[in-house]
């Protein structure tokens, strides 16, 4: 398996590359529209065929890169079943799996930082969390039909019920941090560690953060893939 970590600074995205090194057949997740000739170039540097682009969920901070990659490779398009999306080619829903060659994507709903949202984990090891999880954080649950109650059940109940070694890929992080692993995040992380139910709910209902300043331009845009 061929894996890469790519960042977009100005949204402190990351976007990940997971290819097949027998078939060089390729995935993006997360991709960001300013970062479009940058993913191509990567994907033609290591010989790679891009053919899905996948979201976590419909992103307010960024505008995805999907629509733009879709029009240039023939790409498809692939959001969380139940998104307030119109322009994709397909969707995928809880416990569904996308293989590539040797590579196996198993999907986990995660749902509380918006109604419609996926975590991936890619042969075993690598868990793509999207803003499900942070390292040392989590997503924001006050807007996009957000429930902190939810939200620390899918983190409780299903990922943090993988391995503890289990390599934690966030959707963002806003310290320079890259990698954590499950164990990690059930131990540290300050949102979860030493938190009940209650007690999450509390703290994410009274963040009091400002709203994404690209949320007006990212939210309809994103319903149609990037498509601006």
């Amino acid at each position: 398996m061929l894996f890469r970590q790519l960042f977009d600074q100005e949204s402190s995205t990351y976007t990940y590359l997971i290819a097949d090194s027998e078939t060089k057949v390729a995935i993006l997740v997360d991709p960001v529209i300013e970062q479009v000739e940058r993913d191509l170039q990567v994907l033609r540097e290591l010989g790679l065929t891009l053919q899905y682009c996948l979201e976590t969920h419909i992103h307010a901070d960024h505008i995805t890169g999907t629509d733009r990659l879709r029009g240039l490779t023939g790409c498809l398009g692939v959001v969380p079943e139940n998104a307030a999306a119109s322009c994709a080619d397909f969707a995928l829903g809880d416990g569904q799996r996308l293989r590539l060659g040797n590579v196996e994507i198993q999907v986990i709903a995660t749902p509380g930082h918006t109604n419609s949202h996926l975590a991936y984990l890619v042969n075993g090891t690598h868990l793509l969390t999207g803003d499900a999880l942070l390292i040392r954080g989590c997503g924001r649950t006050d807007f996009q039909s957000g429930d902190p109650g939810v939200l620390y059940d899918a983190v409780t109940q299903k990922l943090f019920t993988l391995p503890e070694d289990t390599l934690v890929y966030p959707g963002h992080d806003y310290q320079g941090q890259t990698v954590s692993t499950i164990g990690e995040e059930k131990r540290w992380n300050p949102r979860f560690a030493g938190r009940d139910r209650y007690e999450f709910i509390e703290l994410m209902n009274h963040l009091n953060l400002p709203k994404p300043k690209r949320m007006l331009e990212a939210l309809p845009a994103n319903q149609q893939c990037g498509k601006v």
